[in-house]
């Protein structure tokens, strides 16, 4: 039985503790690598805050007072909680990172995924609920040159686009005004139950068909959801022309989009080149597109998408531009790791011969 001599055990003494310094000069080899698309994505970033500052600035120049305590980062986005076209409930969690301006880097990584280019017809469901990721969307098209085709549903969920005078409308009036966006909605429906605005008031309803005439902006206000959504279907299919829609995107939980609240919690977030879902009661526009061959992005659950990309849940302050995983990675220097990963092969053999050429002369010696 062999037994390792002081000289042995000094040797894997030696080779443990290299390892360890090998271990920390790999460690600390770490670099950030910028990622694919970075330049898009960061300008979509900066074109995303510069509309937040024009809104915020409007909105001040307005006389409006900024509720600090849900609004921490006084974006003037966040509505408030109920008012007459509050349609349901709303996640304020949500809405405060939805105005992260790199969402809209988030947004640029999902059209590469869906291989949109420069003129791509692009059909967009948005809702009052999430104005950030509307911005979010638009400026990510911007930068891509893309060719929305956008159509809103005007309620809003708590904390969302609930002010009778400043709607998901009004917002996207003001930035093309700005020229930040060529972008406006072609038609609106009323949003809330059935995309009818049922629970609201029969005031509510008439202020959400006021901004929509004050916007100039066709009216979708059919006898059923069912007749909203084939509605909506004609108009972006008119609005193409006889080009083909590339890609939908869904923004919140607009039931002419979903069909029911139910399917759209069926659907993960994010980007999806098909989808599989067969023999629902209701199939809102998103589906419809799907069972047409379009590909989908889906934004419905932002904190889950949030966390998918790394971005942080309702940040204070906001993040500069280029901020985030989307932007930049965090990788090992794998040369480093190559030239350490050698060395200790090298020491590991040194130690494995000389040890082993030890033991031979010690039994050479008893056998002598």
């Amino acid at each position: 039985m062999f037994i390792p001599s002081a000289k042995s055990k000094f040797s894997l003494i030696s080779v443990c503790l290299i390892a360890i310094v090998l271990f920390f000069w790999v460690d600390n080899s770490r670099v950030f690598v910028k990622e694919r698309f970075f330049d898009q994505k960061y300008e979509a970033a900066v074109l995303m805050q510069e509309a937040e500052k024009i809104i915020k600035e409007y909105r001040l120049a307005q006389g409006v007072i900024i509720d600090e305590v849900n609004d921490p980062n006084s974006t003037a986005l966040i509505g408030e909680k109920n008012t007459v076209i509050t349609t349901d409930r709303g996640n304020l969690t949500a809405k405060l990172t939805s105005l992260n301006p790199n969402y809209a880097g988030v947004i640029v990584d999902m059209f590469k995924q869906a291989k949109v280019k420069k003129g791509d017809k692009v059909a967009v469901s948005c809702t009052g609920s999430f104005p950030g990721i509307n911005l979010a969307v638009m400026s990510a098209a911007r930068v891509l040159n893309l060719d929305l085709i956008m159509i809103s549903s005007v309620g809003a969920s708590m904390f969302g686009a609930t002010d009778t005078t400043f709607t998901c409308l009004d917002i996207e009036s003001l930035l093309n005004e700005k020229e930040i966006f060529p972008y406006k909605s072609v038609a609106a429906s009323l949003g809330g139950g059935r995309d009818l605005g049922r629970s609201l008031s029969i005031y509510g309803r008439e202020m959400i068909e006021k901004a929509i005439r004050r916007n100039n902006v066709q009216l979708i206000h059919e006898k059923s959801l069912e007749k909203n959504i084939q509605k909506k279907m004609e108009i972006f299919e008119n609005e193409a022309g006889k080009e083909d829609i590339k890609l939908y995107v869904n923004i919140g939980g607009g039931l002419s989009s979903l069909g029911s609240t139910i399917n759209g919690r069926l659907v993960t977030p994010g980007f999806h080149r098909y989808l599989y879902l067969k023999n629902l009661p209701i199939k809102g526009t998103m589906f419809l597109f799907a069972e047409n061959g379009v590909p989908i992005i889906h934004l419905l659950d932002i904190l889950d998408v949030a966390e998918d990309y790394e971005l942080p849940i309702a940040p204070e302050p906001l993040p500069k531009p280029g901020t985030g995983r989307v932007f930049e990675d965090e990788r090992y220097n794998m040369t480093i790791a190559a030239i350490a990963l050698v060395i200790m092969i090298i020491l590991i053999a040194v130690v494995i011969f000389f040890d082993h050429k030890e033991s031979q002369l010690k039994e050479d010696e008893i056998n002598l």
